[in-house]
């Protein structure tokens, strides 16, 4: 018992020892969440948010009811992410769940999730848009399938062979603009140069291997570079559609932003290149009519 009782007096002899510091450091407990505050994180990860089984919607101020499985038909898209439990949802005054969207072809979206009804022709376009918005892959696939989108990725592969084609349209928009403003009238004109091959041929040259363009050496190819007295120029290029295949995209692309435009051949570029070689290139106006 006496050897017991040194080896308790040493011990705490040691502790006495001990810096004050020390004492403290070893006094001090790791801190611990709080009970509320614990279920709480518990809960965040464990249990997300419940949502109802019909679910109120406020689409940009347009009304609309379905059920929950509907907008969750489908994982990979942003209704699904947003209505899976795990993401806050503001809710308007009457606590119908708000998304800040036009809701015009929201009535589209819910239809196809609901059945995998497309919308009519005539709204392919903007349906389309916002399929690309919810990214909803199966419905865009299905609208990729119909006119007139099908289409239009025909007629923009054609358009992609001319790298400056929109930054062309804008100009004969700035160009119209600033004419029908400096002389206060009502319609401006202009000259458009539209051309499918690079150089002019004569009657004598054939194509080789069905070929579209002409091979020529690279100096006499310089004896051919000229600018056509013009106020824009779209050309050359290399596909089956023709001049009047691209003046038609100028005019669709130009009435789709609203503005009216008439366009007549007036005649070639006549300018002379080098022995009887001349250019050729069809010259058309543009009557663009602003009110």
């Amino acid at each position: 018992m006496v050897v017991v009782s040194g080896q308790l007096e040493d011990r705490g002899t040691t502790d006495d020892a001990m810096s004050s510091s020390d004492a403290e450091d070893e006094l001090i407990e790791p801190a611990t969440p709080t009970p509320t505050s614990a279920a709480f994180s518990l809960q965040d990860k464990v249990h997300p948010l419940q949502l109802p089984e019909v679910i109120p919607l406020n689409v940009g101020g347009m009304g609309f009811t379905t059920r929950l499985s509907t907008l969750l038909r489908y994982e990979d898209t942003m209704l699904a992410a947003m209505f899976s439990g795990r993401h806050y949802i503001p809710t308007d005054a009457e606590g119908r769940y708000f998304i800040d969207r036009d809701g015009t072809y929201f009535g589209d979206i819910l239809n196809f999730l609901r059945c995998g009804d497309l919308p009519p022709q005539e709204r392919l376009k903007m349906v389309y848009k916002e399929a690309q918005y919810y990214s909803i892959g199966p419905l865009l696939d299905s609208l990729d399938k119909m006119q007139p989108l099908t289409g239009e990725k025909v007629r923009q592969a054609f358009l992609d062979l001319m790298p400056y084609y929109k930054d062309h349209l804008e100009r004969i928009i700035e160009i119209g603009k600033h004419r029908a403003i400096q002389r206060k009238a009502r319609f401006a004109k202009l000259k458009v140069c539209v051309f499918k091959e690079e150089m002019p041929i004569t009657p004598y040259e054939c194509p080789q291997f069905n070929t579209l363009r002409f091979e020529r050496s690279e100096s006499e190819s310089k004896h051919f570079e000229h600018h056509c007295e013009v106020d824009v120029s779209f050309g050359p290029w290399e596909a089956v559609a023709d001049v009047y295949d691209l003046l038609h995209c100028i005019v669709t692309d130009l009435s789709e932003r609203g503005i009216t435009v008439d366009h007549q051949c007036i005649g070639v570029c006549d300018k002379h290149l080098i022995n009887h070689y001349y250019c050729k290139r069809p010259i058309y106006e543009f009557k663009i009519t602003w009110w």
